[in-house]
């Protein structure tokens, strides 16, 4: 699973939880920060940059603000397609908005774990693998999990999947409702050609998740590898039939049409 399309997901689940609402009356500029949520939210990406640059310029010391802004260009990076250029760009743009957060809040560890994130989104292993070790390690990381499971991801990019695995399986086992952590874990396997563990990771993951689509499939697809073709059948019939028109059933009746008479 591709670290790009994983990290958007988080990075905003995390601004959600961090947004400010502590003080008894807002202030302009978090009324357009929180505009620019709802943007973020309802897919307006362009009019979500606009809010939180509105927001920033507003109140240029707000760490929040900056967090925002870094998770809505980090999606404007992923829209890039195959533009490098526009890719990178925005990335950088991100990183610079996270190391602002960080330096007006050197204890905000959200944005620890996106700066971690975009680095490794960008390329820069080394440096985003130390920004998210040390966002594991901070006892005050509200989601150690994300920041276990991205350093996983960033391991298995480099192809050392025995790392890969052992952070999978930290961030999976700290947060057993975490998909992509199963994922990322059985992913790892997988590649280390270690099939049965692959699909009892899976299992297990499924099991904490019932019915779950993605996990569903994975496990199918394990299955298939493993030579286990009665269950791999079974399980993506069934999110086939579970989700007809989704991506993950209309991977799953793709795979079919492909499979051993």
């Amino acid at each position: 699973m591709k670290l790009t399309r994983v990290v958007t997901a988080m990075l905003a689940l995390a601004l959600c939880a961090a947004a400010p609402g502590a003080r008894a009356q807002s202030t302009d500029a978090e009324l357009v920060f929180n505009t620019g949520l709802t943007h973020l939210r309802e897919g307006r990406l362009d009019m979500a940059l606009e809010s939180f640059r509105k927001a920033i310029s507003q109140d240029p010391k707000n760490p929040y603000f900056y967090k925002g802004l870094g998770i809505a260009l980090t999606q404007a990076a992923n829209r890039c397609g195959e533009d490098q250029k526009c890719r990178m760009s925005r990335l950088e743009e991100a990183i610079a908005a996270s190391r602002k957060a960080l330096e007006i809040n050197p204890y905000y560890t959200d944005a620890r774990n996106d700066l971690g994130t975009t680095l490794v989104l960008a390329g820069r292993h080394e440096e985003g693998k130390k920004e998210l070790l040390a966002a594991y390690e901070d006892a005050m990381n509200p989601t150690p999990e994300m920041s276990a499971r991205n350093l996983g991801q960033a391991y298995f990019e480099e192809k050392n999947y025995q790392q890969a695995q052992s952070w999978a399986s930290t961030a999976a086992n700290r947060n057993k409702l975490y998909i992509d952590a199963h994922l990322l874990l059985a992913d790892a396997l997988v590649a280390q050609n270690k099939l049965e563990d692959a699909v009892l990771a899976l299992e297990v993951g499924l099991k904490a998740n019932p019915n779950n689509p993605a996990l569903m499939l994975a496990l199918g697809q394990a299955c298939f590898k493993a030579g286990r073709f009665a269950d791999a059948r079974g399980y993506l019939e069934q999110v086939a039939g579970r989700d007809p028109t989704g991506p993950f059933g209309r991977k799953a009746a793709e795979l079919l049409q492909s499979f051993p008479r």
